[in-house]
C-alpha cells in the first residue's frame, strides 16, 4: 500500500511541470472571464433560490437533494419495524391533525358581494376575493340552500343550477327565472340581495322579501313534516334559509346604524335556534354590542362562549382582552409600571393580551396599524392572517374608542413570544401553532396583500451559501480586473500547491 501511495505521488510530481506550463499560458483576461462568469452564475442561482423560497417557503436545491438525490445515494434508512405498529401511523396522525387545524370557516361578518366587494372592484380595479374563496362560498350556498327535494318545485330546480354557475350574471339571470316560476322563491331573493344589489338599502329590501317568502315556506315544512329523510332534508334547508336571511337582515341593520334593532334580531335568532351555534352568530352580536358600548352585555356573552369546551376565535380572545384592558388602559404608563410594578388588574389585562396574541399572533400589527388592512375574505382560517384581517377590519374602531387600549397592546403584545416555546413544539395556553396557515391564507387572501407569516422562517443554508459564493466570486472578478498580474500569480500558486498536496 505504501509503495502504491508513493508511486501515485511520484506521478503527480512528474505532472506538476505540465500543469505549470498550462497555467503559464493562461492570460489575465481568462481569469477575469472565469471569475466574472462564476459570479454571474452564482448570482442567478441566488436570485432563483430567493424567489423559490419566497413563493414556496423552502429551498429548491434542498428539496431536490432530499427528494431525488438522497434515494439515489442510499440516504433512506430503514428503521426496524415494531410489531403491531406502522411507521406511517405517526405521519398519518400528524396529517389528520394538520387537516383539522387548517379547517376553513365561513366569516361570520362577511361583506355583501354586490354592495361592498363589487364597489371596491369598481373603484380600485382590484379583485378582493380569490377564486378559492368564492368556490368555497358556492359550496356553502349549495349546502345551505339546496336539498334532494328541489325537483318537486321548479323554482328550486332553477336555483340549484344557479348556485353552481360561475358567472355572476348567469346566476342573477337564473334568479329572475326562478321568480317568474314562483314569486315566493326565498333563495332567489337571497341571491339578488347578495350579488345584484349595489347598496345595503337595496340588499335589505331583497332580504325582507326573502324573509316573507322564507317564513311561509318554513311554516309549511313544519306542519307537513312526515317522518322520512326527504322531508327532513327539506325542513333543514328551509331552516337554513330562514336563519341566513334573518342574520343578513341584522347585518344590514347594523351597517345602516340601527344597532339596537340588529342586536334584537341576533338575540332572537340565537334563542330560537340554539343548536346552530356553529354559525357563530354570537360574534356578530359581540361586534354590535361593542358598537353600543354595552360592555356589561359583552361580558355576559363572553361568559357563555369563552368556555374551555368551546372553540375559540380571535373575536372571543381579543374581545376578552379588550374588556380587561379597558379597566386599566386609561391610567397605564410603561414608566410608572416599571417603577412600581404591575397591579393585579394590569397583570390580568396583560395576561389576557398574551392569551389573545398566542391564539392569533397576526392581529396586533393590524390593530396597531403596522400593516395595512384589506377587505376581509368570505372565509377565514382560525389563527391565520385571514382571521386577523377579518377581526381587525371590524374591531379596530372599538380598540380606538377605549382610551389607552392600543397603547397597552403596543407595550405588551411582543412579550407573548417569550412565553411560547420555540420552535413551537408545544403551546402555552393553546395547541401548538399550526404550520399550514401560510399556505391556506395565500389561497384565501388576494395576491396584492402581503400575507403575514408566523413564525418567520429562517433562510435555508443554500441561500446563504449561494449569496456568499456570489459575493466571493464577484470580489475575485473585481480584484482580477484591477490587479491582473498579481491575481494570475496568486492563482498559479494556489493551483500548484493544491496539485502538489494531492
Amino acid at each position: 500500500r505504501d509503495i502504491g501511495h508513493w508511486k501515485q505521488r511520484l506521478s503527480l510530481l512528474c505532472n506538476t511541470p505540465v500543469v505549470t506550463v498550462f497555467l503559464s499560458t493562461l492570460t489575465p483576461k481568462f481569469y477575469v472571464a472565469l471569475t466574472g462568469t462564476s459570479s454571474l452564475i452564482s448570482g442567478l442561482i441566488f436570485i432563483f433560490e430567493w424567489w423559490y423560497f419566497q413563493k414556496y417557503g423552502t429551498s429548491f436545491i434542498e428539496q431536490v437533494s432530499v427528494s431525488h438525490l438522497r434515494p439515489l445515494i442510499g440516504g433512506v434508512e430503514n428503521s426496524p419495524s415494531v410489531p403491531g405498529f406502522s411507521a406511517n401511523n405517526g405521519e398519518n396522525e400528524t396529517n389528520r391533525q394538520s387537516l383539522s387545524e387548517c379547517k376553513v370557516w365561513r366569516n361570520p361578518l362577511n361583506l355583501f358581494r354586490g354592495a361592498e366587494y363589487s364597489r371596491y372592484t369598481w373603484v380600485t380595479g382590484k379583485e378582493p376575493l380569490t377564486y378559492y374563496d368564492m368556490n368555497l362560498s358556492a359550496q356553502d350556498h349549495q349546502t345551505f340552500f339546496t336539498c334532494d327535494t328541489d325537483f318537486l318545485r321548479p323554482s328550486d330546480t332553477v336555483m340549484q343550477k344557479a348556485w353552481r354557475e360561475r358567472n355572476p350574471q348567469a346566476r342573477i339571470k337564473a334568479a329572475y327565472q326562478a321568480l317568474e316560476l314562483n314569486n315566493d322563491c326565498a333563495t332567489a331573493y337571497v341571491l339578488l340581495a347578495e350579488e345584484e344589489a349595489t347598496t345595503i338599502i337595496d340588499a335589505e329590501k331583497y332580504f325582507k322579501q326573502a324573509l316573507k317568502a322564507g317564513e311561509t315556506v318554513y311554516r309549511k315544512s313544519q306542519h307537513c313534516h312526515p317522518q322520512n329523510s326527504q322531508h327532513e332534508a327539506q325542513l333543514r334547508r328551509d331552516t337554513n334559509v330562514l336563519v341566513y336571511v334573518k342574520r343578513r337582515l341584522a347585518m344590514c341593520a347594523r351597517k345602516l346604524g340601527r344597532i339596537k334593532e340588529a342586536v334584537k334580531i341576533m338575540r332572537d335568532l340565537m334563542k330560537e335556534f340554539p343548536l346552530l351555534s356553529m354559525l357563530n352568530i354570537h360574534e356578530n352580536l359581540l361586534e354590535a354590542l361593542l358598537e353600543l358600548q354595552a360592555y356589561a352585555d359583552v361580558q355576559a356573552v363572553l361568559a357563555k362562549y369563552d368556555d374551555i369546551s368551546l372553540p375559540k376565535s380571535a373575536a372571543i380572545c381579543y374581545t376578552a382582552a379588550l374588556l380587561k384592558a379597558r379597566a386599566v388602559s386609561d391610567r397605564f404608563s410603561p414608566e410608572t409600571a416599571s417603577r412600581r410594578g404591575l397591579s393585579t388588574a394590569e397583570i390580568n389585562a396583560v395576561e389576557a393580551i398574551h392569551r389573545a396574541v398566542e391564539f392569533n399572533p397576526h392581529v396586533p400589527k393590524y390593530l396597531l396599524e403596522m400593516k395595512s388592512l384589506i377587505l376581509p375574505p368570505e372565509h377565514i382560517l382560525k389563527r391565520g392572517d385571514s382571521e386577523a384581517v377579518a377581526y381587525a377590519f371590524f374591531h379596530l374602531q372599538h380598540w380606538k374608542r377605549i382610551e389607552g387600549a392600543l397603547n397597552l397592546l403596543h407595550c405588551t403584545w411582543e412579550g407573548t413570544f417569550r412565553m411560547i416555546p420555540y420552535p413551537l413544539e408545544k403551546g402555552h395556553l393553546f395547541y401548538p401553532y399550526p404550520s399550514c396557515t401560510e399556505t391556506a391564507d395565500r389561497e384565501l387572501l388576494p395576491t396584492f396583500h402581503d400575507v403575514s407569516v408566523y413564525p418567520q422562517k429562517e433562510l435555508p443554508f443554500f441561500i446563504h451559501f449561494t449569496a456568499g459564493l456570489c459575493s466571493f466570486s464577484a470580489m475575485l472578478a473585481v480584484l482580477t480586473h484591477q490587479f491582473p498580474e498579481l491575481m494570475v500569480i496568486f492563482a498559479k500558486a494556489v493551483s500548484i500547491t493544491c496539485v502538489s498536496q494531492t
